[in-house]
């Protein structure tokens, strides 16, 4: 049964090995991604966006970051094959949360590829919802994803001011659990997974904390939890939202859009 999700990003640079210099610079990230994983249950199962075709990388397996610079093994259990297999980046992501905030834990991952339409990615997600529902124990999902990946001058892809308010709507929509508008989400990098997470979630969450919004490298990082009760998994009840989930308040830096003239882009999404 589903009793939480984390909503997480996926820079390698959550790794310090492989953010050299500027590792401190992530420490607040790092920080409210350790927070939200230590909001689920001891069994996971990650969302993420990878290949060419829907993949299942099971509790045993293991991998490396050695292809991002820096020989950091990884597990997606305490106990794994001894041979390492290549990973998806929202594998190995999910297997060094798992190393660092909650090791006892075991994980499971599912990718989907980064063209899959919004109403299979929806409808995935709501088959997966039947699939841990239909189970006595407590589980809670991991989504790895990233936002959009145009929001400085020294994002990886270009600069596009127009995504910056496209970002912000997408943060207001984790922040508050609007599933009905994560169904048809904006270009991002995750949005394959926010169209799961908008199948999986339903009705919605009961709860949901945000952790962290920034764009520290000029990509969209959203760290949240949606918490789930009885009433909600039902489809009754009303959901609750507050800022950060712990002290340090002062993590959530919400982007500052560009001023817009109102209207609609991407498909529905309001500027």
């Amino acid at each position: 049964m589903l009793t939480a999700i984390a909503i997480v990003p996926s820079p390698p640079v959550l790794v310090p090995e492989l953010a050299g210099g500027g590792a401190a610079e992530f420490a607040g990230l790092r920080a409210a991604v350790a927070e939200a994983a230590a909001a689920l249950p001891p069994r996971w199962l990650a969302v993420g966006v990878a290949g060419d075709a829907p993949a299942v990388f099971g509790t045993r397996a293991s991998g490396t970051f050695a292809g991002y610079g820096a020989d950091v093994p990884v597990a997606l259990s305490g106990h794994p094959d001894p041979a390492v297999r290549a990973l998806p980046l929202c594998a190995l992501i999910t297997g060094w949360i798992r190393g660092q905030s909650a090791p006892q834990a075991v994980a499971e991952v599912r990718c989907w590829p980064a063209d899959t339409p919004d109403a299979a990615a929806v409808a995935a997600g709501a088959a997966l919802r039947a699939e841990l529902d239909a189970t006595g124990e407590p589980i809670g999902v991991l989504v790895v994803a990233d936002g959009l990946t145009t929001l400085t001058p020294s994002a990886p892809g270009g600069h596009d001011p127009a995504s910056v308010p496209l970002q912000q709507a997408l943060d207001d929509a984790l922040a508050t659990g609007d599933t009905a508008r994560l169904a048809v989400p904006p270009p991002a990098a995750g949005r394959t997974a926010y169209a799961v997470l908008s199948g999986l979630a339903g009705p919605g969450p009961h709860e949901v904390h945000q952790l962290y919004r920034d764009a520290p490298l000029g990509v969209g990082y959203f760290v949240g939890v949606w918490r789930f009760s009885e009433a909600r998994r039902s489809g009754d009840g009303e959901g609750r939202v507050s800022g950060a989930c712990g002290a340090d308040a002062g993590r959530i830096r919400p982007l500052v859009a560009s001023r817009v003239e109102a209207g609609t882009d991407h498909q529905g999404w309001r500027l």
